[in-house]
């Protein structure tokens, strides 16, 4: 089966204007979704930030990363959930170590939810590693969830 025209994927700086479908992706992914203002304030303050979309201009994943003093933090990598399992993910993690690196940064830090099996083999596959737990973090069903503090060393790689 050869790919379809919008099957192929382009990266862009994400724009305000890329905004109402993040959100859209951002609220179907997510039972607890970041808001509009959190979007606004990351593009605000200049946080790397990135969509993917089809050839037809159609967001269909989306990452945000901030970087300061040598250090880079995860802060949300979300991909449509008809879109999942087709290496979106995996394309914009790649992406963000690479300008991570281009910056100097050598450490690369995020947070992912205990329950989060899948986004945990994504991480362990790029060679992020435990580093500690934050109690409580996320919002969850059942009152609060805990994360897990990853780390990947960019020194020498």
């Amino acid at each position: 089966m050869s790919a379809q025209p919008q099957d192929i994927w382009r990266l862009y700086p994400m724009a305000p204007s890329h905004l109402p479908q993040v959100l859209e992706i951002e609220r179907a992914a997510y039972a607890y979704p970041w808001t509009e203002g959190i979007f606004d304030d990351c593009l605000r303050v200049g946080y790397s930030a990135w969509v993917v979309t089809n050839t037809l201009g159609e967001v269909q994943a989306y990452a945000l990363m901030s970087m300061a003093v040598g250090e880079a933090h995860v802060l949300n990598i979300c991909v449509a959930p008809e879109q999942q399992r087709r290496g979106l993910a995996s394309f914009l993690l790649r992406h963000l170590i690479m300008v991570a690196r281009a910056a100097g940064v050598t450490l690369m830090l995020l947070e992912v939810r205990k329950s989060n099996k899948g986004a945990q083999k994504l991480y362990d596959g790029f060679g992020f590693k435990k580093i500690g737990e934050r109690r409580s973090y996320y919002p969850a069903l059942d009152g609060r969830e805990d994360a897990l503090v990853l780390a990947l060393e960019l020194i020498g790689a």
